[in-house]
């Protein structure tokens, strides 16, 4: 089963997320110059969005290649020396994740992404074998330690955000967790032009008669752009129960392990349906930050299109635009942008008659009128489109 989902979404002048230039990131498609806004971007909007962590009732993980300082800060807090735990820490991060960085032995070489489930597991392991921890050659606890962690939390998180979006460590590829979530990066339903804003910024204590060279203190430019982007995104349930902890209960070697598996699904299955509609509601509301102090482009989404499938095909609908749409007469670019999705749609069912649907659902606020294809999959509010998505989801 999949859920996919399909954002229209219209920016103000801004420059969302930037290049190595610093100017905002862009493709050619369909022959065309195109804005464009990465996925990393756009999963670290959702990933940080409130709504996210309230909805999943869960805590995130966190990325960084200072896993010791929580690690270190838990220990210091269950009463032992911050020169003990300091040393400890470095030492189960670089058994179990990474060498350290050569410039701080608490500090891990790369990114690593960890859940506050493998925080808490560690230091319990390292408190109940703290002696051999801290002795002069801790190497044979840690290890042990190592092996379990990533024996007790194999393929699967606590995390909701690790759970959709993965983790890969090249250097110790046991600790990986395949991508529930497919992100692709957003494009503009249009052709863009970059435009430039120059910029002064005035000296408030410079006097125009006494000081030479009177005029402006600063000058400058930065670059950015305004389009309408289509946004795509698809979660694999599947893959997401199993990162959250679902297991087959054919696995089972007794009725006691069975009820245990069933206790542990239950809780995986709910856990996931949360985690599906907090994507949802946080994809929505996501926002990049870059220079947003500067541009203010705060504009919430025009169109949210969702699809759960059981036919295990996804489409990714950007063809819609391969051909750049153009403002009408009386329009800008939101309409037609929600007319050639609806339009590509019908297209691509009636000609694809082999496809199934379990659920379609379309949510906007003004743009109902524009629609043909999808008219009578509209939810008039967004609980509603939230729920219709939410019901097609096994419930166990």
């Amino acid at each position: 089963m999949f859920i996919e989902l399909h954002l229209i979404q219209n920016f103000a002048p801004s420059n969302l997320n930037r290049d190595d230039t610093n100017n905002p990131k862009d493709c050619e498609f369909g022959g065309h110059r195109r804005a464009r806004i990465s996925s990393q971007s756009f999963k670290r909007a959702m990933r940080y969005e409130p709504v996210f962590g309230q909805t999943t009732q869960a805590q995130n993980g966190e990325r960084s290649k200072w896993m010791s300082r929580p690690l270190k800060e838990k220990l210091i807090a269950a009463g032992k020396s911050e020169e003990d735990a300091a040393n400890v820490a470095a030492a189960f991060v670089n058994a179990y994740a990474a060498k350290p960085d050569k410039s701080n032995p608490e500090k891990s070489s790369v990114l690593l992404y960890f859940s506050q489930e493998e925080i808490d597991a560690t230091v319990d392991g390292l408190l109940e074998n703290w002696d051999e921890a801290v002795a002069t050659a801790p190497k044979s606890s840690v290890a042990d330690l190592v092996k379990n962690l990533q024996k007790e939390t194999k393929e699967r998180t606590s995390a909701p955000d690790i759970a959709l979006f993965g983790r890969m460590l090249a250097e110790k590829p046991e600790l990986n967790i395949d991508a529930a979530c497919q992100v692709a990066h957003a494009i503009s339903t249009h052709r863009i032009n970059m435009e430039m804003d120059f910029y002064t910024a005035v000296d408030d204590l410079q006097n125009s008669e006494q000081d030479e060279g009177a005029g402006a203190g600063m000058m400058g430019f930065t670059s950015f752009n305004s389009a309408c982007f289509y946004r795509y995104a698809r979660i694999d349930w599947n893959q997401l129960k199993t990162n959250l902890g679902w297991r087959d209960e054919n696995d089972a070697k007794n009725a006691e392990e069975k009820a245990s598996i069933q206790e542990k699904n239950q809780a995986a299955n709910s856990l996931a349906q949360r985690t599906v509609e907090g994507f949802l509601r946080a994809a929505i509301d996501a926002i990049p930050t870059g220079k947003q102090n500067s541009f203010a482009a705060q504009n919430p989404t025009s169109l949210a299109m969702a699809v759960v499938r059981e036919d295990g095909r996804s489409w990714n609908l950007a063809n819609a635009f391969e051909k750049p749409v153009t403002p009408k007469r009386n329009s800008g670019l939101i309409e037609p942008s929600v007319q050639a999705l609806d339009q590509f749609w019908g297209e691509l069912t009636r000609a694809r008659d082999d496809a199934s649907f379990k659920t379609v659902a379309v949510h906007t606020v003004k743009y109902g009128d524009a629609l043909e294809q999808l008219q009578a999959y509209q939810q008039p509010t967004l609980s509603g489109w939230i729920n219709a998505v939410n019901k097609a989801l096994p419930q166990e």
